[in-house]
């Protein structure tokens, strides 16, 4: 006996394939899937169909603290404004008030105007009507300071003359 592996068998190994199931009585492949449909006239992207089946609820936890809108966010010009104005308040009696108070009113007015053309996204109105009230009181009284030394000038002088 010799260590050689066996001859091939005559035909060169080939096998017919089985033959074909009977047509009534073997499975029937299933159709093939739908073509998918054609992209939009302009192009672009599409996006996937939703998912099919159960979505699970959201995982609990802590509700955000500020669900919903955002605060208007404040006008700079009402801020200045009030500033100004209450400046103008204090520092009447350096005669500030003369400068700084028509300046309060006017800012103020105008953040008022811009508040509200704004539709609600800015915020500051009442900043900015104190500031305007305000420079309207420090003008007030710086002129009042300014006519009673006027009037006190006036009296002094005409009271020394002979």
């Amino acid at each position: 006996m010799s260590d050689l592996p066996p001859p091939p068998p005559s035909g060169g190994g080939f096998t017919p394939p089985p033959p074909p199931p009977p047509s009534g009585g073997g499975l029937t492949p299933p159709p093939p899937p739908p073509p998918p449909p054609p992209p939009p006239a302009g192009g672009g992207y599409t996006p996937p169909p939703p998912p099919s089946g159960y979505v699970p609820p959201a995982p609990g936890g802590y509700a955000p603290v500020a669900a919903g809108y955002a605060a208007p966010r404040t006008d700079g010009l009402a801020i200045g404004a009030l500033i100004t104005g209450i400046l103008a308040v204090v520092c009447f009696w350096i005669c500030l008030g003369l400068i700084l108070g028509p300046a309060a009113a006017i800012m103020g007015f105008i953040s008022r105007q811009r508040i509200a053309a704004s539709g609600g996204t800015v915020g500051g109105g009442g900043l900015a009507l104190a500031g305007m009230i305000l420079g309207i009181v420090g003008f007030v009284l710086t002129a009042a300071e300014v006519i009673w030394w006027i009037f006190v000038a006036s009296a002094t002088s005409t009271s020394s003359s002979p």
